[in-house]
């Protein structure tokens, strides 16, 4: 049941800050008031950040900054917290800090406490409203798949959205996911998208989540329980934007040995946050825990993931479905389907699209 908590506490979260305006008023602060900010602020990160040893660096590089007055320019609640999120990202190197003005934010707990059934219900639907952060589904030409996918939502709320898709899919020769637009979310649903990828029966173990302020592990599997399940070729699509659990699948996806990846290396983020009030109505998202691949023992911290495919993320569709396309021509055994392959091979290789017809044959 701790389990449980923390992963909808960690719903709870994303939910606030993706639905909610950051609306509180702004307002000005002293010097006083910057350094109680800053005093808590380093207190917290030395607690909880994943690597003690840079938080301790970053905790006293910012202190320095500010007691020399470096920061007296912001001197707003809004100008402080970009401040301190540009400067706890390029000290750390770690893009998942961040730093945003928002009222009343109750931080992360020993015993978070669960949602009421309206809330989470008013965040489904406003979930439903975002297309559960699928972009688009097409059938490319050639019978191929594509999915676009813009972020993670908990599971909960995204997972039948995640099969209906890949249920459309179920026909294709080959699919394409596209995460050029992913900024990430939450780990368990890229293990239930992932859950897909496999044969029924074949479970596999993703990565395990360290949680530095629980000192505990957790382990991500795929989900036995989903019963729609693709067995041909998946391409990837990548670019520097892609981040966090955007990454975290084409990681799982490469180290699985079960798709190819196409694009650009990605943002390079892979310690999840959680979210702490340092005062003042100041929240800073503190990397919290490591994420570590089951197969490959490490993860794409600062160092992004790698594609099989290189070229700019503007040409990674084109250059996917190109590739997808020659290997159904070398594949196809019917001669007129050969045939056809070739023409929208060779359409696809010059950027042309086919335009729709919309006379009865005959007419002029």
């Amino acid at each position: 049941m701790a389990g449980r908590k923390k992963f909808v506490a960690a719903v709870v979260l994303g939910a606030l800050l993706s639905f909610s305006a950051f609306a509180a008023e702004d307002t000005v602060l002293n010097a006083s008031a910057r350094a109680a900010i800053v005093q808590t602020l380093v207190t917290k990160m030395n607690a909880n950040y994943i690597e003690p040893a840079v938080a301790e660096r970053v905790g006293r590089a910012i202190a320095r900054k500010n007691a020399e007055g470096g920061y007296a320019t912001a001197a707003s609640v809004k100008a402080f917290s970009a401040a301190l999120a540009k400067d706890l990202r390029e000290l750390s190197g770690d893009l998942h800090f961040g730093a945003a003005f928002y009222e009343g934010l109750r931080e992360r707990s020993g015993t978070p406490e669960l949602p009421s059934r309206a809330k989470m219900e008013e965040w489904r639907d406003q979930t439903a409203r975002r297309g559960y952060d699928i972009g688009k589904i097409e059938r490319l030409p050639g019978n191929v798949g594509y999915i676009e996918l813009r972020g993670f939502g908990g599971p909960e709320f995204v997972g039948a959205a995640y099969t209906a898709a890949m249920s459309l899919m179920a026909g294709t020769d080959a699919l394409i996911l596209d995460l050029r637009r992913n900024g990430g979310g939450s780990p368990a649903s890229v293990a239930y998208l992932m859950s897909h990828f496999f044969p029924l029966g074949d479970e596999r173990h993703l990565i395990d989540m360290y949680d530095r302020p629980s000192d505990t592990t957790r382990q991500f599997w795929t989900v036995k329980t989903v019963a729609q399940r693709y067995d041909k070729p998946v391409y990837v699509l990548t670019s520097a934007r892609t981040f966090s659990g955007g990454e975290d699948f084409s990681y799982g996806i490469q180290a699985q040995k079960r798709g190819t990846v196409v694009g650009e290396t990605t943002g390079g983020g892979s310690n999840p946050v959680s979210w702490y009030n340092v005062g003042q109505d100041i929240i800073v998202s503190i990397p919290t825990a490591r994420t570590t691949n089951f197969v490959t023992k490490t993860n794409w911290e600062h160092v992004g993931v790698k594609p099989d495919i290189a070229v700019p993320a503007a040409q990674a569709l084109q250059t996917a479905h190109v590739a997808i396309l020659r290997n159904l021509v070398s594949s196809a055994k019917d001669g007129n389907e050969r045939t056809e392959l070739q023409r929208l091979l060779a359409m696809v290789e010059k950027g042309e699209t086919e335009k729709p017809v919309y006379t009865l044959r005959g007419e002029r």
